[in-house]
């Protein structure tokens, strides 16, 4: 059985996950309206990995037979006052995501829920990818910020799609 502590706190986790959904719809979004199809493209897929984070939760909670519960969320930011703006919001948030993804790892193991903690070994890997990918983007886009082709040649050439990860939990809905 889940540990019950965990089983809230990964609910909690569900809504942050759709938070950070909207939060980069709406950084993609600011992009587009620039004119910046890279950008706009590589937050617009950064939103469908936090809704598919979300999913994966869900899907591991209805896996062990515990309560589901969706979280309303509140609006994204969605006024942003340059280029470099969204990048340093985002790598905030991831940053933050990391802490609760450590947060939620350290109470699968108090718990001694052994399930939960492997778990979230997916999601500690993943965030430390995330915030080296958001630190890398803030520094170009800081030392680019007039030079938008050049961001989006970076974005471009850097921040092609990959693959699937075939060691990434199952979705639910998938």
């Amino acid at each position: 059985m889940t540990a019950p502590r965990f089983v809230d706190q990964l609910n909690e986790q569900i809504g942050n996950e759709f938070a950070a959904h909207q939060q980069y719809v709406a950084c993609a979004i600011h992009y587009d309206s620039l004119t910046m199809p890279q950008m706009a493209a590589f937050f617009y897929g950064q939103a469908l990995e936090e809704r598919d984070h979300a999913m994966m939760m869900v899907k591991f909670l209805l896996d062990t037979d515990s309560e589901v519960r969706i979280p309303g969320v509140e609006a994204p930011e969605t006024k942003f006052a340059d280029v470099v703006a969204p990048v340093e919001l985002a790598l905030a948030q991831e940053r933050r995501v990391s802490e609760q993804v450590f947060a939620l790892t350290r109470t699968a193991r108090e718990e001694h829920d052994f399930a939960a903690e492997q778990f979230m070994q997916w999601f500690i890997k993943e965030q430390v990818e995330e915030v080296a990918t958001m630190n890398d983007l803030l520094t170009v886009v800081t030392r680019a910020r007039e030079d938008i082709e050049a961001i989006e040649e970076y974005v471009r050439r850097e921040q092609s799609a990959p693959g699937a990860d075939p060691t990434a939990p199952p979705m639910a809905g998938a």
